[in-house]
């Protein structure tokens, strides 16, 4: 989004020239500049800045002459383009949720976007694969165990496989998040919106990851990355988290291949979608696994839950002549 910002520094109180200058922000401008989390701001500004390249607006204000027929025009546009339903509907949710903001601050009389049909998102089961209990165990014991790196990966995936986390969570992990609370070791976890939520760690988990921080030594540096680098080839320190992307790359995809579970459609989620299906299947209940996973919305949960597809239950084994 283009326009005024919300940037006014003048010392420790504003000056007259910035208090009124802060009166002009456009409700538009003030929407944005209130979203925190900065994956979601990056998200909302890639939605909103292809609406406005799509009808023409320059200026944050002309939002507010935006009609239901404007929606419709770029809701077809996107599915000229063969974007994905999620995607689709993941766009018109964002700018829904401005126009939401502009009635709340009384700048339009109603949100264009209410009314305008979204692409239906199919069955009820979300595109991410599971891996099988099988795949999930070789994955695990892939890393070998007397080398750093290997103890380091091995905690890795016991913490994406048994706690359900996502690949962000999992790097800005520090030593300090690792918590004891009533007895019991926790994942103290910071995910999506800024929300804290407390996981107990999973006694498998705890032994792998009592080898790594012992090899590595910085179990005492509480407030370094819990996962770290091993080696850094540009030279400098180890005291970083690693990227998602080297969790991916580096480790994930890595031993999804010598376990033999690099399938068409595997990917990160695949081990968050693993651990809540086998959380499901063992009797775990739905709105505890809602909560586990950081889900603001049961209906999220319910597309992880793969109970429903087991292969093994298919009327197909059943048959026999």
């Amino acid at each position: 989004m283009t326009g005024k910002t919300l940037t006014v520094h003048q010392g420790n109180i504003l000056t007259a020239e910035a208090f009124h200058q802060l009166a002009t922000i456009p409700p538009e401008i003030e929407w944005f500049a209130n979203i925190e989390n900065p994956r979601t701001r990056r998200a909302y500004k890639n939605d909103l800045n292809d609406f406005m390249r799509f009808v023409g607006i320059t200026q944050p204000e002309e939002f507010r002459i935006v009609t239901r027929a404007h929606v419709i025009a770029w809701r077809n546009d996107l599915e000229a383009r063969s974007l994905a339903t999620a995607s689709i509907r993941r766009k018109l949710s964002a700018l829904s949720s401005l126009f939401d903001a502009l009635c709340e601050a009384n700048a339009i009389t109603h949100n264009p976007v209410k009314g305008v049909a979204r692409p239906k998102e199919g069955a009820n089961e979300g595109k991410t694969p599971a891996v099988s209990d099988d795949q999930a165990r070789r994955l695990l014991n892939a890393p070998p165990t007397d080398t750093l790196k290997g103890k380091r990966d091995r905690a890795i995936l016991a913490s994406l496989l048994y706690h359900g986390l996502r690949r962000e969570e999992l790097c800005g992990l520090k030593v300090k998040d690792i918590r004891l609370r009533r007895g019991i070791m926790y994942f103290c976890i910071h995910g999506k919106g800024g929300k804290i939520r407390y996981i107990p760690i999973h006694p498998k988990t705890i032994g792998l990851l009592e080898a790594y921080m012992e090899t590595s030594g910085h179990r005492d540096d509480l407030n370094s990355p819990l996962f770290r680098p091993v080696k850094n080839n540009r030279g400098g320190g180890l005291n970083k988290p690693l990227s998602t992307d080297a969790v991916y790359q580096n480790i994930i995809r890595k031993y999804a291949k010598e376990a033999g579970c690099d399938f068409v459609g595997f990917s990160p989620h695949s081990l968050r979608a693993t651990a809540a299906t086998n959380a499901l299947e063992h009797g775990s209940d739905i709105a505890k696994v809602q909560e586990w996973l950081g889900h603001s919305n049961i209906a999220t949960t319910r597309l992880y839950d793969k109970r429903n597809t087991r292969p093994e239950d298919s009327p197909t084994f059943k048959v026999e002549y």
